[in-house]
């Protein structure tokens, strides 16, 4: 219930989500080799920084910057390489726009270099499971983290889909890692949760979650729902190239709006935003 939600203010540039004004867009930026729909096409300084200027130019609200693929079977690589494909890309578009950045990084010392790079919000995948080390950094950094519901490593998770109970697990956890996020210091208005569509659910569960997406609305938190030319749209569309799956992102687009989404990840960013600005108008 967006009513209920408490405003998010940045530290940097005071920039502040009104979770009431709108459902905001965070476009996506892999500077990966491997990512599962865009892997290559962004891994240098210079050809980030024009895709985060085509994003911003067309309604992004957000760059979720990631050096880390999170595809299904993706094998995790070393500290030092995720810091050097992230940071130039970070301090690139620091320099040259004002809009907010994520990084998108289960790993505390990466969360850590961002935000003195330039980053605002760390994006957490694992929901601060992976890292002991995540939460305080968060808490002591004083910026808001996102909690992602998963279960095993983007490499074992698709082996990891045998719920008794779904929508309760994924609450289970979210009430725990909120919790620890608390305990931590984390203000309970810099956290927002994503129910992890795609990470450790096959596509009936998928589908399951954005039916049952308001239930998360309980913990009054902002939510995010990343659905963007996932498996599950191919599925249904009998699509395997996840870039024509456009059309069908956008319907599960408009679903998680309608069940009270206030952040959506995607990467077709200009598409997205003329969906969002329609779907807003029936809330």
């Amino acid at each position: 219930m967006n009513y209920e939600l408490s405003p998010l203010l940045l530290r940097r540039n005071n920039f502040t989500f009104n979770w009431q004004e709108k459902t905001f867009l965070m476009g996506i930026l892999n500077v990966t080799p491997d990512s599962f729909s865009d892997g290559g096409e962004f891994n240098n300084t210079e050809s980030a920084l024009s895709q985060a200027q085509y994003m911003i130019e067309n309604g992004a609200d957000i760059i979720d910057i990631g050096g880390q693929s999170t595809r299904p079977g993706a094998e995790q690589i070393s500290l030092e390489a995720e810091i050097n494909r992230v940071i130039p890309v970070i301090k690139a578009i620091r320099k040259n726009y004002s809009i907010p950045i994520s990084i998108d990084t289960t790993r505390a010392k990466v969360a850590e270099i961002a935000v003195e790079a330039g980053a605002d919000i760390i994006n957490d995948i694992s929901g601060g499971t992976f890292e002991v080390e995540m939460l305080p950094t968060a808490a002591k950094l004083g910026i808001p983290i996102i909690l992602m519901h998963i279960r095993g490593t983007p490499k074992t998770m698709q082996q990891m889909t045998d719920y008794q109970d779904l929508v309760g697990e994924i609450t289970n956890f979210f009430t725990t890692q909120i919790n620890k996020a608390i305990a931590c210091g984390i203000a309970r208005e810099n956290i927002i949760i994503d129910p992890g569509i795609g990470f450790a659910k096959d596509s009936a569960q998928n589908i399951e979650l954005l039916k049952r997406l308001s239930e998360f609305q309980s913990f009054k938190l902002p939510i995010l729902v990343g659905v963007s030319r996932k498996s599950f749209i191919g599925h249904i569309l009998n699509k395997t190239n996840p870039k024509e799956r456009v059309w069908g992102t956008a319907a599960a687009c408009c679903r998680a709006i309608a069940g009270g989404a206030n952040i959506l990840r995607v990467h077709d960013v200009p598409q997205m935003y003329d969906v969002i600005r329609v779907a807003d108008a029936f809330k």
